[in-house]
């Protein structure tokens, strides 16, 4: 491909005669037409977006687009970049025109389930979500946008792909005998607590306790722990003295996957072994001894537990692949008119370049030995 910069690409657009042209009260408003896909428009406002939204997800941060012109290294790294936006840009459009062609939608209800799911997942009230999009500086609209094209495609694959890719049984079970580790149950210990509890106060917004309440809670738990060790029942012992919410179940937690324990509490029941009994740890609410119930080790789970995960595995494995192949036909079909010959060189060879690539991938023999 010919090395281009934006330099070259901001001079061309001062002298490109192409462009949109919108009355809004008594200004004019022009907007520079890159390609024309079936009579769709991508312009120069929407790649200089897609940009600085590929360079901020390689931590290059961009404040004002002006930069793009005036930074070297970022006019650098656009000239990796933009070969490949120029084709998904080009790839996305035909597969939502697609999508419309099928009468897929998204309403304003998909909207808002895409939202709720958005803020549940990523644990966001409003105002953080609010804030979370002013920092990708981007709008509401914006964000609708880009949800609704993922949504369109997302439609086109389950009508035109999903429905016509078969699955055989063997190749599940050579996917699951070559990635065994992602079909493990995680390693898990069960436990159980005794709870005496610290009386607190608090005193100009700080939680304060006496020595003397401290020194008792510290030497119940631990007479409590001494008869746990001689043998007395510990659940017995659960119920007759322990504060905490567990009280009722005999002081149970878990099983409780080992990743998501606290470090410190981690190592404590690394040197555990079934039955036995923790010396009195301190926490906020006052001193707990734990009993170590059991400890489960990571085991495979039976391949017919885990068919359906596996077959969805290997249908998403395929889904780039199939997806390629309709895009081939698309283009094919598509009036594709490039406005400036310089992106349309870039656009066509990144395109050679990835069908290329895909070609030699899908070729290439698949070993289930390893992943």
């Amino acid at each position: 491909m010919k090395h281009w910069s934006l330099a070259f690409v901001v001079a061309a657009m001062v002298a490109a005669p192409q462009a949109i042209a919108a009355e809004a009260g008594q200004s004019t408003i022009l907007e520079r037409i890159l390609v024309r896909v079936n009579g769709e428009v991508f312009t120069q406002s929407q790649l200089t977006d897609r940009q600085i939204s590929a360079l901020r997800e390689d931590n290059r941060q961009v404040a004002d687009p002006k930069a793009l012109e005036d930074d070297a290294t970022l006019r650098n790294a656009l000239n990796e970049i933009t070969p490949r936006i120029l084709v998904q840009a080009v790839d996305e459009l035909l597969l939502v025109q697609r999508a419309r062609e099928l009468n897929a939608q998204f309403t304003d209800a998909d909207f808002k389930d895409a939202l709720d799911s958005i803020k549940k997942d990523n644990h966001l009230d409003d105002k953080a979500f609010d804030k979370a999009l002013a920092d990708e500086g981007m709008t509401l609209d914006e964000l609708r946008t880009n949800l609704e094209r993922a949504a369109l495609i997302r439609a086109v694959q389950n009508e035109e792909i999903y429905p016509h890719m078969t699955v055989t049984e063997e190749e599940l079970r050579q996917y699951y005998a070559a990635h065994n580790d992602e079909f493990m149950t995680p390693a898990t210990v069960t436990l159980r607590e005794l709870l005496v509890t610290v009386p607190n106060r608090t005193q100009s917004g700080q939680s304060l306790f006496s020595v003397g309440d401290d020194n008792a809670a510290r030497t119940k738990i631990a007479a409590l722990r001494d008869r746990a060790v001689k043998g007395e029942d510990f659940e017995k012992l659960v119920r007759e003295a322990s504060e905490a919410p567990t009280k009722d179940q005999g002081g149970l937690i878990g099983p409780v996957k080992t990743d998501d324990l606290n470090p410190a509490l981690k190592d404590v029941l690394d040197k555990m072994k079934p039955g036995d009994v923790s010396q009195p740890i301190r926490v906020p609410t006052g001193y707990q001894i734990l009993k170590l119930e059991a400890r489960d080790a990571p085991t495979l789970q039976p391949f017919a537990d885990v068919h359906d995960q596996i077959e969805q595995h290997v249908r998403s494995a395929r889904l780039g692949g199939e997806t390629e192949k309709l895009l081939t036909r698309l283009r094919q079909q598509a009036v594709i008119e490039w406005k400036d010959q310089t992106f349309k060189d870039a656009y066509e060879k990144e395109l050679a370049k990835e069908t290329a690539d895909a070609a030699a991938a899908a070729a290439a023999p698949v070993n289930v030995a390893a992943k």
